[in-house]
């Protein structure tokens, strides 16, 4: 197959730091081109150069034999590139056919042509295997793996001969993840090539056909097979070899609920949850993207009204988030970005937003004593880079993370909920946070998590539930299941649905 991209020795730097430092990358025509490496390796800085969005300060670049420097993600686009960020860009205010066809919207004699937008946006939708979504519908309307389609329609808009996917399946259910193969595989089918960022590994082997790994901005291994072992391809990333370690947990001795959900409900989300968390245990709730799962926790951290039922922490009953964090609930959401950062606000100041109050004197906040707890708290969970004066939006996924559980660390939680810990992270950040996770549980603290990613469940968790569609289905310690048991489990009923169908 024909190079259709070719980098060679790319440099990209910022104020104090060398984000790109030699990157080389060769994609074919038709190839599904995979891009692993730690959150902070450069993956980011490496497609938002393609994109337009950055420039390249030294190095080469070649787009179909020719130089290629585009000054914006619109001539990137208009050149046959298009981009599926990890974080949509997606105008929630827009409609679904708006979002689609922004920035080059159909026209005529100068007049947008709406009803063409709409249509072309419907065929685009029913070649993605979801004719169901509306292309007059508000974006902000839709879930996240909607969002997440509708990106994918946008990039699929543009006459693209090259499509990068950053994570493009990390907030999607098993069979949308099956569909987006399929569509990916038309894709490549028609000469067109796809470069597919993923932490998941078993993605990589399944859907791609050569890898580049990227190491703190330079390329330690470029073309290899998809199929390459995964201690290797770990190694390579991290200098490391594994892929998912988690720390021992000790049997925890029988000890009052800390946290006690009875017969909570919320209508068309999840119906008749009862379930205890006692100090120090991590429990585990595993189901698919739409079972309920992140409603359900927004709903026991008190963001979401109950239509029946009680939450009570320590016995104190939880009907608001304020009332959760005063009496020593933490959550980590799902979406960090839109639900629990200020981007624009530095780090200590993100770490401090539970406990601001404690570093007030004479009605003043102590700057001075926030950034040295903020300290204390990045120096243990070895947060990269250290700077607390740093915008929190400079940080990659992993260590974005850090920060938001590193916010219930300083603010003394007892019960924490973890909402896709690890998504969008990896595999050397992910073993840094399951320790943390490990530690907290060691200090008597309750952990209640979430994950899409079963070993990571299994792995974690002293205890699971199991929950499909809005209800809990099974209980087990964590030690009593294996992975093919709970796929059954939580599949059962969308493939006898399927089924059906």
């Amino acid at each position: 197959m024909t190079a259709i991209l070719r980098l060679s020795e790319v440099v990209k730097t910022f104020p104090g730091v060398r984000a790109l430092d030699g990157v080389h990358l060769e994609v074919r025509e038709g190839e599904v081109h995979c891009l692993l490496g730690q959150n902070g390796a450069g993956k980011s800085t490496l497609i938002k150069v393609l994109a337009g969005v950055h420039h390249a300060d030294a190095g080469e670049i070649l787009w179909q034999g020719e130089p290629f420097a585009p000054a914006s993600p619109q001539a990137a686009m208009r050149a046959g590139i298009a981009t599926i960020h990890q974080e949509l860009d997606l105008v929630d205010d827009l409609s679904v056919a708006e979002n689609v066809f922004l920035g080059h919207e159909p026209s005529r004699f100068g007049f947008t042509r709406r009803h063409g937008a709409a249509a072309r946006t419907r065929t685009i939708l029913t070649e993605l295997g979801h004719p169901e979504i509306p292309p007059g519908r508000l974006t902000r309307d839709l879930p996240a793996a909607g969002k997440q389609i509708v990106s994918m329609a946008r990039a699929l808009s543009h006459d693209a001969r090259l499509i990068v996917m950053d994570e493009p399946s990390a907030v999607l259910a098993h069979d949308e993840v099956a569909n987006l193969f399929r569509i990916i595989r038309e894709l490549t089918a028609n000469g067109i090539a796809v470069v597919y960022i993923s932490h998941r590994l078993a993605e990589i082997r399944e859907i791609g056909d050569r890898v580049t790994v990227l190491k703190d901005g330079r390329t330690t291994a470029a073309g290899l097979p998809a199929r390459t072992p995964t201690r290797e391809l770990v190694g390579r990333m991290t200098g490391r070899a594994f892929e998912y370690v988690f720390p021992p947990r000790e049997a925890k001795a029988g000890a009052a609920p800390l946290l006690e959900v009875c017969d909570l409900s919320r209508a068309g989300e999840f119906a008749g949850v009862s379930l205890t968390v006692r100090p120090g245990e991590i429990v585990g709730i595993a189901g698919l993207v739409g079972s309920g799962r992140s409603e359900l926790l927004e709903t026991i951290f008190g963001a979401r009204v109950a239509d029946r039922g009680t939450v009570t922490l320590d016995g104190r009953r939880i009907t608001g988030v304020g009332q959760a964090v005063a009496h020593g609930m933490g959550m980590a959401p799902e979406e960090r970005k839109s639900q629990a950062l200020l981007l624009d606000e530095p780090v200590f100041k993100n770490m401090t937003l539970a406990s601001f109050t404690g570093f007030a004197r004479a009605g003043f906040t102590a700057a001075g004593r926030e950034r040295a707890a903020a300290r204390r708290t990045a120096d243990n969970l070895e947060l990269r880079p250290r700077d607390v004066d740093r915008p929190v939006r400079t940080l990659s996924g992993g260590n974005q993370q850090k920060v938001v559980v590193g916010r219930w660390l300083l603010g003394h939680t007892r019960l924490l909920l973890l909402d896709e810990p690890t998504r969008g992270v990896d595999v050397g950040a992910r073993a840094e946070l399951y320790q943390v996770v490990h530690d907290l549980a060691a200090d008597g603290v309750g952990v209640l998590l979430v994950s899409s990613e079963v070993p990571e469940v299994l792995g974690l968790a002293d205890r699971v539930l199991v929950m499909r569609e809005g209800r809990l289905i099974h209980e087990a310690p964590a030690g009593e299941l294996d992975e093919d048991t709970v796929l059954d489990l939580v599949m059962a009923g969308s493939l006898m649905e399927g089924e059906a169908a």
